[in-house]
């Protein structure tokens, strides 16, 4: 990522401005998605050892605007992939069961056991982006779910889960374009929200405030990723790439054989 920075330096303030939702590198299309794709074999390989040895595990956050496409990368990259080691959770409005404990109840109870995968689409980080925008409690409560946040990403992490967070970055225009394809198309209007539209007009205090989780909730233990998003092939080979190479890191390998293997003869 020469000349765009993948993950913001830990610590230090986020200006959304200064990255681009139209970068693609060099690439174009047809090479991103021939790329993906031997990246997806990796993947399934490296899924399937990784639920073998059951020693860890890795946990994957998709947030972004409506139309960001959480849905779309999730499907890209884990297509093919063995449903058995990967869950993947789309999380909504609270129910009242979940509103009856902390915010982190409901997401606690689906991070990833030892050898599995975890996606979570949209995810804890609701309640500092919905909730702050829209003034859903008070102020000094959702500022303490910053550290909060922190805090259960740590207890995971020490729990060997690694974490990866994506922000999928898309322009304000990008998205009326979505929104408008999706009118457009018979067979998309079911996933148009008419509630996306007051949504679209708070855009800049969204901003504001992933500006500001993307600031005190970037670790080292769990850091975000600022994905150019426009172009979804792009999006989906960055994605990729950076799973592979946690995996990759992860090195999970396949247990040793049974004693004795090497004896047994199968009856006839």
């Amino acid at each position: 990522m020469a000349k765009y920075k993948l993950t913001p330096k830990f610590g230090s303030a986020v200006n959304l401005k200064q990255y681009d939702p139209d970068y693609h590198e060099n690439y174009n299309e047809t090479d991103a998605v021939a790329e993906v794709t031997k990246l997806k074999d990796k993947l399934e390989s490296l899924q399937e050892k990784l639920y073998a040895e059951g020693k860890q595990s890795l946990l994957v956050v998709f947030q972004a605007m409506d139309t960001g496409g959480k849905d779309g990368v999730i499907r890209k990259v884990f297509e093919g992939i063995n449903p058995q080691g990967v869950r993947v959770i789309s999380f909504k409005a609270p129910t009242p069961e979940e509103m009856a404990h902390d915010f982190l109840w409901r997401v606690h109870q689906y991070a990833p056991p030892r050898g599995y995968i975890g996606v979570f689409n949209r995810s804890h980080y609701e309640d500092v982006l919905i909730v702050r925008v829209n003034n859903m409690v008070p102020k000094p409560v959702w500022k303490a779910h910053y550290e909060y946040i922190n805090q259960f990403e740590q207890l995971l992490a020490s729990n060997r889960t690694r974490i990866l967070k994506f922000y999928l970055h898309i322009s304000k225009d990008e998205q009326k374009q979505r929104l408008q394809a999706r009118l457009d198309n018979p067979e998309k209007q079911w996933k148009f929200s008419v509630g996306d539209l007051p949504v679209r007009e708070q855009w800049d205090s969204y901003m504001e405030a992933y500006e500001a989780l993307l600031e005190r909730c970037n670790t080292d233990y769990a850091p975000w990723h600022v994905i150019p998003a426009n172009h979804k092939w792009y999006r989906d080979l960055v994605v990729a790439k950076t799973i592979v190479a946690a995996l990759e890191d992860m090195n999970p390998r396949f247990p040793p054989p049974a004693d004795g293997l090497d004896k047994i003869v199968i009856p006839d």
